[in-house]
């Protein structure tokens, strides 16, 4: 693992558009692309923390999400990838959070999840105990709360990574 911290991203309309018009495994899907900033976010972000992608994709394995991430040029910034064809559970689910900190080895407050659903991505982590950023480019609507923070564009991630505690994250 490259770093003793990690951020959780969601997938669809997280870090890549999902179009609501395509279906099946999004590696097929005749256009894919990220989310605006994902590419140069990630770059950086990559640079201080290890980084992994939490999906309830149902219809792609690990192989099919890492082929579409490198279709939109991604791939290379996530160290793991975790789906629910692998966990076999669904976010919000203490069974799927639990699965990924076992796995990286890491204590809740080491974990932070980003994500565009609220519920899921969100409430789901909070319920774990891991602090969340709600990304939330559809509206102004801001939530903020000593566990979540909102970011209306993926820039703001680190600013609000640093809220959770100011100087502790900025190492």
């Amino acid at each position: 693992m490259r770093s003793s911290r990690c951020i959780l991203f969601d997938w669809g309309d997280t870090l890549m558009r999902d179009f609501p018009e395509f279906s099946g495994p999004m590696i097929g899907w005749p256009r894919v692309e990220p989310v605006e900033h994902a590419p140069d976010v990630l770059a950086d972000l990559h640079k201080t923390w290890t980084l992994a992608l939490g999906t309830n994709a149902v219809d792609s394995n690990e192989e099919e999400i890492r082929a579409a991430l490198a279709r939109a040029e991604l791939n290379r910034f996530l160290d793991r990838v975790y789906c629910f064809r692998k966990i076999g559970h669904k976010k919000p689910s203490a069974e799927f959070f639990g699965y990924i900190l076992n796995d990286l080895g890491l204590d809740r407050s080491s974990l932070f999840m980003v994500g565009d659903d609220f519920d899921s991505d969100v409430i789901g982590a909070i319920r774990c105990g891991i602090r969340a950023v709600w990304y939330n480019e559809q509206s102004t609507e801001v939530r903020k709360a000593e566990m979540y923070q909102t970011i209306h564009d993926l820039r703001s991630l680190p600013e609000a990574l640093n809220a959770f505690g100011r100087g502790k994250l900025s190492q």
